[in-house]
């Protein structure tokens, strides 16, 4: 997922009759925005105010950005700088990194100058003012792998990981019933770094915990969030062959997350839900909202085949029900793509071999 916030659009120079013209034109626009890049640290607050809201919203533009990339050292440090002042300099700040940020070669530069610790840093003091706006720039920071890397502090053994537990922490203490919630964007952040193998093992760490957290997020209302919470679990279900048991040790937050989503409209009677753990039937014996967002169901129904695929995981996946209420479901669903997706599972389920616990004859889709 990547944030863009364009700020608006600067107009082209008017075209100039001659080559030299055109040249004298050049060569003073460049003097120019070299005068702005140096204003963006004037001791005049003033003046800081006024250059750093002509960069915003110079980046709000394509050419903008070509332009001001051949400034690129100077400008980056110069905003990252300005992130902890006032609101009035730090918001356009931010919102001109966003942008600049949707420059790959831009955003490469931006972690190399330690943009990610420099808006974690900010982030956490009391006074911060942007906090939306520096998530949204670790969102398009973490799109790359030395963005992930320095998010989940790799370099640093002492430090390791205390920068997602943070992020996680604020994550699930947000109100998640706010729909202005600043850490909504988190979910992204987590979606990102999950999709690395260094950011899946912190997350499914049992000692750390974080993927605990993380899945007690999915009863949420927000869908920024939801999708989140799923695409991260799907990702750390890519583990599963050699993490299965730390998946399996968090099973009473994993199987709602997952089951629910593609479980279907159906409230199930006290003895249709006999076999299953408190944690699944009680959810399903009672009449929710369904998951309308087909890729969450998609992406449920990738991680329970993921899980599946592990002998250990087919066997857990039997004792809480899970074909037949994929059955319910699948009959449910109106979407080739997502029936497809139980279908996939449904293969894997046809060959499992139910354990004595589970009651004889069920059958999955």
């Amino acid at each position: 997922r990547v944030v863009s916030l364009c700020a608006g659009t600067v107009a082209a120079p008017a075209k100039t009759e001659t080559a030299e013209a055109a040249a004298a034109a050049a060569a003073a626009m460049a003097t120019e925005l070299e005068e702005l890049v140096d204003f963006l640290s004037s001791p005049s607050p003033p003046v800081q105010k006024a250059a750093v809201e002509i960069v915003r919203d110079l980046t709000g533009s394509e050419e903008g950005v070509t332009t001001l990339s051949k400034y690129a050292k100077t400008l980056l440090l110069s905003l990252s700088k300005l992130l902890s002042g006032n609101k009035e300099v730090a918001e356009p700040a931010a919102q001109a990194l966003i942008n600049l940020s949707l420059n790959s070669d831009l955003a490469a530069k931006m972690v190399g100058l330690g943009l990610i610790r420099t808006a974690m840093d900010v982030l956490y003091k009391p006074e911060s003012s942007i906090t939306r706006l520096l998530v949204m720039l670790l969102v398009n920071l973490t799109q790359l792998d030395a963005g992930i890397s320095a998010l989940l502090q790799t370099e640093d053994e002492k430090m390791q990981g205390l920068f997602v537990m943070k992020l996680v922490r604020s994550f699930t203490r947000s109100s998640s019933e706010n729909k202005d919630d600043p850490f909504d964007h988190v979910g992204s952040i987590l979606v990102n770094i999950s999709k690395k193998e260094a950011g899946r093992k912190m997350l499914l760490d049992p000692k750390r915990g974080l993927l605990k957290q993380i899945l007690r997020q999915f009863d949420t209302t927000s869908p920024l969030r939801k999708k989140g919470v799923s695409g991260t679990i799907r990702n750390c279900c890519f583990e599963a062959e050699n993490q299965l048991q730390d998946l399996l040790l968090i099973s009473e937050f994993l199987w709602p997350a997952l089951l629910l989503p593609v479980a279907g409209k159906k409230v199930y009677s006290e003895q249709g839900t006999s076999k299953m753990p408190l944690e699944l039937s009680s959810a399903l014996s009672i009449e929710r909202e369904p998951v309308d967002d087909p890729e969450i169901r998609i992406e449920a129904l990738e991680s329970i085949y993921l899980i599946t695929l592990q002998e250990a995981g087919l066997r857990a996946f039997w004792s809480v029900n899970g074909p037949r209420i994929l059955q319910v479901g699948y009959e449910e669903e109106e979407e080739p793509k997502v029936m497809e997706a139980y279908e996939r599972v449904g293969s894997l389920l046809v060959h499992g071999t139910p354990t004595e616990e589970e009651h004889s004859g069920e059958t999955s889709k």
